[in-house]
């Protein structure tokens, strides 16, 4: 089912940490609920609050991706021109030329996720200069029945600034993780 991602700004965790306990009550469970702040250690001391990771603050899904992308035609390329040019019909073959296409294909695909661990995460862009005003980005992953739920609470907080929507995380994902999370806590208390 498709989610929608909805985003708020706030400067006030402790109203940010009584909003995520406000929609877990009501049936939102924690895997779809997210912080993203620079302030890690104010965030740090609101137990209640679900904060984004420091990997999925950097970029290195996405940049991981296109660099496997551009790896591909690479590979392709390579692979390309030496059946052309005839240099697979030599007594090396084509292990050499594969060899090479699966260099280039990691090379790359490493290179990208390289190059996304210095960069902020490419759905995160548009919130750093709110990030750098010291506000904080609580956001919400729901599906369509959820939104009424949202709606209720946070009318309950004025301080909140609604900051837009997006597409959401899979539900696969979200609910497989709370499963996941939940049949350990209960297996191995």
């Amino acid at each position: 089912m498709k989610m929608t991602r909805y985003f708020f700004l706030s400067d006030d965790l402790d109203d940010l940490e009584h909003l995520e306990e406000e929609l877990e009550s009501a049936g939102v469970v924690t895997p779809q609920i997210h912080l993203l702040t620079n302030d890690d250690r104010s965030a740090d001391e609101h137990h209640h609050l679900h904060q984004v990771t420091s990997f999925m603050k950097k970029d290195v899904i996405h940049s991981g991706l296109i660099g496997l992308a551009l790896g591909a035609c690479a590979a392709i390329l390579v692979l390309g021109v030496a059946w052309s040019a005839g240099w697979t019909e030599t007594a090396a073959g084509w292990v050499p030329f594969i060899f090479l296409a699966v260099v280039l294909l990691g090379f790359c695909t490493w290179e990208g996720g390289f190059i996304g661990l210095q960069t902020p995460n490419v759905h995160f862009k548009h919130f750093s200069k709110a990030l750098e005003e010291g506000k904080h980005v609580f956001f919400v992953d729901l599906e369509p029945e959820q939104a009424k739920i949202l709606e209720s609470v946070v009318r309950k907080h004025p301080r909140l600034a609604a900051a837009g929507t997006a597409a959401g995380a899979p539900s696969w994902i979200v609910f497989g993780q709370h499963r996941l999370t939940r049949f350990f806590t209960r297996t191995f208390p």
